[in-house]
This record gives C-alpha cells, sequence and structure tokens, in this order.
C-alpha cells in the first residue's frame, strides 16, 4: 500500500510532485562524476529511524541488496536497473555513498526516487533466513516496524484502519526550524468503495480522501458544499494516466476475428469515428478533455500537441473502414467482411466502474458505425488475468505510470516490456514501427539534451497516434476535495494526489506553530 509506504518510509531523492523536479531528502545532496554516471550521495547527519537507530550508508547497501535480492522477488528490481543491468553501490563512508549506472541514463538519480531506505538493524536476520518476505506482517509487533519517514504506525485494525502519530526523530524541518510533520497523528480509515468515501467526506466524517479524486457524479454536491463554505475543492489540472482501448495484437491473437481486426485502418476508423466530446459531456459530466494519445496535457513537459488526432469524422470513419475490407454487403446496417461475416469483437472492461460505462457509449457509436461490440464486465483481476493468457479481443482499461519520465516506464514502451499492453515480451519487435519505437525510447533515455528526449518521445507519439494499437478518448480533470480543517495541502495530479506531501500537511485543530 503505497499510502503507508510515503507515511512510513523515505527515500534518497524526492521528486517533487508539483514541480515535477527532483529533490534532496535523506541525501543532502549529491555530485555527478565527468563520466556522467557515477553519482557521489551524502547523506545528511544526524539522521536517525523512527527507533533512535542513526542511518548509515550500511542501511542503503542493505535497501539495495534486499531490491536486488531474487529470493524476495522485489517489484522495484526491474525499475532499479538500466536496459536490465542492476546499479552498482558502495559506501565511501558511513554518510557518504557512490552509485554508478551501468551506461549513461538520463533521468540519473530519479531511478532511485522508488527505494525507500530499510533499517538494517531490524530485517538483515531475516533476509539472511530467507524469511524477508514475513519480517514485516500483519502478525509483526508494530513497534518492530521502523522507518525514516514522518510518522510511525501504531494501530492495525483489519479491514477498519490504520493508524499512524508523528516520528519523533523525523529529519525534516520547516523553514521557520519547527521539526516536521505538523500533525500529531493520521487515521486511515479502510473504506472498500469509493461511494462510501465520498459521502464521509461530504459528511465531515473524514477530512481527506487518500487516493482518489472526485468522481464526475461528486462534484454538484461537493460545489454546492465548497459555495456553502463547508468544504474546499482545488482543482489540479488534466489527469496523467487516462484509459485506453487496447486491441490484442499477439500473435495468434483474437484467432476467431477476420484479418481486418489486425488492420491499423481499423483502429484508425474507430479513433475517428467516435464522438470524444459525447464521452466528455455524458459521462464525465463536463469533467475531462478529449485525447488522442498516452500522453495528457497534464504531463507538460512529455505532452506533443501535434501528435495526430481525428475529431468525430464519420465520413473518414466509413472510408477507413472499406480500406480495412468492411462494407454493409446485405443492408442490415453491420459491416461484414469479404467472407460475409459481421464485424464484431468484444471489450473487457471493469463492472462496476466509470469504465463500463465509457464502453457502453463506445458500443453504441461504433454500432452507429457499423461494427457490433459486446462488452464483458468483470473486475481487474479477472481482466489482469485475461490479459496474462491473452484471452481477449480488445480491453478497456488503465495503468498508473510510476513517472511522468517516460524512460522510467520501459515496460511499457519498449516491445520487450512485460506491460507492452497490445503485444508484451517480444524477443524482436514484431513490427517496423515498433522498432523504431524502441530506437527512438533508447535515444529519450541516453540523451543528456532535454531538447533533444522531447523531440524523440514526440515523434512516438506521432508514430502510436498513426498505429494506434491502444486508442485514447478522454481523460479527465483531477478535482480534489478537504474539509476546511485542512491546511498546507499540496495537491499533485500522480496518485496519492495529497499524501505525497504528508509531512506538510496541517490542522486548525492543530497549528503548525511548534
Amino acid at each position: 500500500m503505497e499510502v503507508v509506504t510515503l507515511l512510513t518510509q523515505a527515500r534518497l531523492v524526492r521528486v517533487n510532485r508539483v514541480t515535477d523536479e527532483l529533490e534532496p531528502w535523506l541525501a543532502e545532496g549529491w555530485k555527478i562524476a565527468a563520466d556522467g554516471v557515477t553519482y557521489t550521495l551524502t547523506l545528511r547527519d544526524g539522521i536517525k529511524f523512527s527507533d533512535g537507530h542513526p542511518l548509515t550508508a550500511d542501511d542503503v547497501l542493505f535497501s539495495f541488496r534486499v531490491a536486488y535480492d531474487k529470493a524476495v522477488q522485489s517489484v522495484l528490481a526491474v525499475s532499479l536497473q538500466v536496459n536490465g543491468k542492476p546499479l552498482q553501490v558502495s559506501a565511501v563512508d558511513a554518510r557518504t555513498l557512490t552509485i554508478r549506472l551501468p551506461e549513461p541514463f538520463a533521468p540519473g538519480l530519479r531511478l532511485i526516487e522508488n527505494l525507500p531506505v530499510l533499517p538494517r538493524h531490524k530485517l538483515e536476520a531475516a533476509l539472511n533466513a530467507g524469511t524477508f518476505a514475513q519480517a514485516w506482517s500483519p502478525s509483526t509487533p508494530l513497534g518492530d516496524v521502523v522507518g525514516l519517514g514522518p510518522f510511525v504506525l501504531v494501530e492495525h485494525v483489519t479491514g477498519q484502519r490504520l493508524v499512524f502519530t508523528r516520528n519523533p526523530h523525523y529529519f525534516r524541518r520547516d523553514a521557520s526550524g519547527a521539526q516536521l510533520p505538523y500533525l500529531d497523528k493520521i487515521t486511515v480509515a479502510i473504506v472498500p468503495e469509493q461511494n462510501a468515501e465520498a459521502l464521509r467526506l461530504e459528511a465531515g466524517e473524514i477530512d481527506l480522501m487518500s487516493n482518489a479524486d472526485l468522481r464526475p457524479q461528486d462534484h454538484a454536491a461537493f460545489r454546492k458544499l465548497s459555495e456553502q463554505g463547508r468544504l474546499r475543492m482545488t482543482e489540479v489540472g488534466v489527469a496523467l494516466d487516462p484509459d485506453f482501448l487496447s486491441f490484442n495484437l499477439r500473435p495468434g491473437g483474437a484467432p476467431q476475428r477476420g484479418a481486418w481486426f489486425r488492420r491499423k485502418e481499423f483502429r484508425q476508423a474507430l479513433s475517428c469515428g467516435v464522438d470524444r466530446q459525447a464521452i466528455v459531456n455524458t459521462v464525465y459530466l463536463g469533467a475531462a478533455v478529449p485525447i488522442y494519445g498516452p500522453i495528457t496535457p497534464g504531463n507538460k513537459r512529455w505532452f506533443a500537441a501535434d501528435a495526430p488526432s481525428c475529431v468525430a469524422d464519420r465520413a473518414k470513419a466509413q472510408a477507413l473502414l472499406a480500406a480495412a475490407g468492411l462494407t454493409d454487403r446485405n443492408g442490415d446496417g453491420t459491416l461484414e467482411d469479404a467472407s460475409g461475416k459481421p464485424a464484431r469483437f468484444s471489450i473487457l472492461t471493469q463492472g462496476g466502474h466509470l469504465r463500463e460505462r465509457v464502453a457502453s457509449v463506445l458500443q453504441e457509436q461504433m454500432r452507429q458505425l457499423g461494427v457490433a461490440v459486446d462488452i464483458v464486465p468483470l473486475d481487474s483481476q479477472g481482466i489482469f488475468m485475461r490479459w496474462q493468457k491473452g484471452d481477449y479481443d480488445a480491453i478497456y482499461f488503465g495503468l498508473q505510470a510510476s513517472s511522468t519520465d517516460p524512460a522510467l516506464n520501459p515496460d511499457f514502451w519498449f516491445s520487450s516490456g512485460p506491460f507492452h499492453f497490445w503485444n508484451p515480451n517480444q524477443k524482436s519487435p514484431a513490427t517496423p514501427w515498433e522498432a523504431t519505437i524502441d530506437t527512438l525510447m533508447r535515444e529519450q533515455s541516453t540523451s543528456g539534451d532535454l531538447q533533444t528526449r522531447q523531440r524523440a518521445f514526440a515523434e512516438v507519439q506521432r508514430i502510436l497516434g498513426d498505429e494506434l494499437p491502444s486508442i485514447y478518448f478522454v481523460a479527465s480533470k483531477v478535482t480534489v476535495a478537504t474539509t476546511l480543517r485542512v491546511v498546507g495541502a499540496t495537491p499533485a495530479l500522480q496518485i496519492p494526489h495529497l499524501l505525497w506531501s504528508a509531512d506538510s500537511l496541517a490542522s486548525h485543530a492543530a497549528p503548525p506553530a511548534r
């Protein structure tokens, strides 16, 4: 659970989720050697874990050892590599360490932003014994769970709540010298359903939603409360991680469909034939914007405004469908291929979610184009299992990127990536355009010049906008709400929108002055 990690742990460096700039955190700073791949970091003096044990470079080395240990199977192992090669980390002294990248990598130390620094004195014995996965389990005494973050976990009631109190040894202070965090306690209520969470916020029973922004259907009620001075609403911007309609382009994928299903003209026709503004108006109630590719305007550094787009052009869509070999051969309103087989495919999507409502709008709009669509609602785990097996035609879903910088999400962009959604884990690029994207992404990942990187990635977006292995329709507008008790919130587009900087949150009931 990311919220628990953000509250209780800390990292060497941090990406400020508002400015998108890399900041010193446990490390007070760093120097880059002339080779461009060796970084020397200096830890802040006097930092202690929440149990009072001093932080040293050995804890950092231990944290990397945990991440790379194959027996641990850490999800961070892949993200702490460059082109499949691990980093070389060594300690110079108790406060100084060097991190050497195996080859030039443009994001530099952003690569390690997700690695929490763990307490060697608490966890090394478990790692050596091969029991690391069980070291911090629900049965572990909470006093043994220590970290460098602003809070410590003091209560866990399964299915109900998590309670955190301030870490008395937390290393940060504000500009006036007061020790952070401002809050003495944070209680995270475990609410299984977003509707219930919104109702509790509306009633003032909670002060903010830990992970979610407001749903479109909540805006009217919350806006009224805001106008009454009972809540505070903040419009943050356009979401970073939009949902997409992705097609099964694996070798042998969707065998029951005709050759038309794999033609890019078919995908282009669907993109051109859908009225995105209608989705914005009817499903999102205006709280979204039309988009045409995987990078939204919210990601200002990497968004390419000139990527291909097609705005609800029914005539162009019909021409593209004909180019894919689909025409209405018997006059029944549904297109058929040359063998007379109707143009029909299924879409897996998340049942009971906004995604299912979008899929229903897509179904109707595609019906008007002459393409029949069957909606298959599943839970997210069911969708993932079908995707892993390649047992689907298309999926309308979404992924949360770990970073705004595409170089830090190679699993999605590179053809060999396990989350190259439409055709993952390719041993070699299946198509010339994917090979070109691989080349461009290598340039985007290694060039030391930001403009060169932006040009390379803009071309990636143009290729994807033409080939359309996944079609993007809308991106929501992120709006967060809090009670008036919350002070010092800095909402960000990335999830969690507010608790990413929990150490600076304050409350009227607990003023920051100390």
